[in-house]
């Protein structure tokens, strides 16, 4: 690795995380070299780039004009030596950010086949229901289910998830099985995060709207809880294909209403660095695309 590059590698880490020791962690570095190397990137730019405090390190003016500039010249850098080696060359790591059924379900059982294409790659992944800083975590790759947030961030729709309501065939046997969404409000239901809870649950059958206003004695704010609740058979939940589609094919749940629908969730995947991606993001959601097109025995 040539000084420049390391010196722009070692400055984005730097100026997203605010931290130098983190920069170093993740590069392999002492945290005097980190601060060494900025020092003398400043040094031979004449201006400041990263103010320091005991607490954390901030970016100036004059940094955040070279910091945008530094994550294109790192991403044409890779694009050219990927050019030269050839797709089946693709190196380096990718740093992806899950959620935890979706990403443990649908996301990490696809990553052999993408590994073993490309074996110089490696994958770290941060896989948590709760939405990461994904600039100060330096995640490539974030695979976000539901609503995004307004951002600068690249987007990508990668699959659109279909939902409905499961429950254990214990539970229904002592609450009955509703055969209406107005019946629902005579069951517990279980509120999730996002697309899969809230007080409100509207369906639509032949046109026509219906919202029905649900209660239950658990909430929680991650898939994997609302998954764990539903199976332990603590009420109805919102589901989706990917979360229990296996378990309701063996009768581990049943699906309730299914003359009804509920509005789908996309799944996009989401590139903090920005529309314009490196060779080994770009190959990587290329597959993801194409194999979340096509289900598992498909």
């Amino acid at each position: 690795m040539s000084d420049r590059h390391q010196e722009l590698m070692v400055f984005v880490r730097a100026a997203e995380s605010g931290s130098f020791s983190r920069a170093g962690r993740e590069l392999g570095l002492s945290q005097p070299s980190v601060s060494r190397i900025i020092s003398e990137l400043e040094a031979r730019l004449g201006v400041t780039l990263l103010l320091r405090t005991t607490r954390r390190i901030t970016v100036t003016d004059s940094g955040t004009l070279f910091l945008a500039r530094a994550k294109e010249l790192l991403a044409q850098w890779e694009d050219a030596e990927s050019a030269v080696r050839g797709v089946d060359s693709l190196r380096g790591t990718i740093r992806l950010a899950l959620p935890v059924i979706y990403g443990t379900r649908e996301i990490i059982p696809r990553l052999p086949k993408f590994l073993a294409a490309h074996p110089l790659l490696r994958v770290e992944m941060m896989v948590a229901d709760v939405r990461q800083d994904l600039v100060l975590e330096g995640a490539d790759i974030a695979i976000r289910l539901g609503r995004l947030d307004d951002s600068s961030f690249g987007v990508r729709k990668l699959a659109t998830l279909e939902r409905y309501l499961v429950a254990t065939p214990g539970y229904l046997q002592a609450r009955g099985m509703p055969a209406t969404p107005a019946e629902l409000a005579l069951h517990d239901c279980i509120l999730g995060p996002g697309g899969f809870g809230g007080a409100s649950w509207s369906f639509t059958r032949n046109g026509t709207v219906t919202s029905v206003d649900v209660r239950g004695r658990i909430q929680t704010d991650s898939g994997s809880g609302l998954f764990a609740s539903v199976l332990a058979g603590l009420g109805i939940a919102i589901a989706s294909t990917a979360m229990c589609a296996a378990e309701v094919q063996s009768g581990t749940l049943t699906r309730l209403l299914p003359g009804y629908t509920m509005a789908p969730v996309e799944v996009h995947a989401v590139f903090p660095a920005g529309p314009r991606l490196s060779a080994k993001t770009r190959a990587f959601v290329e597959f993801l695309a194409q194999e979340l097109r096509n289900p598992f025995g498909a």
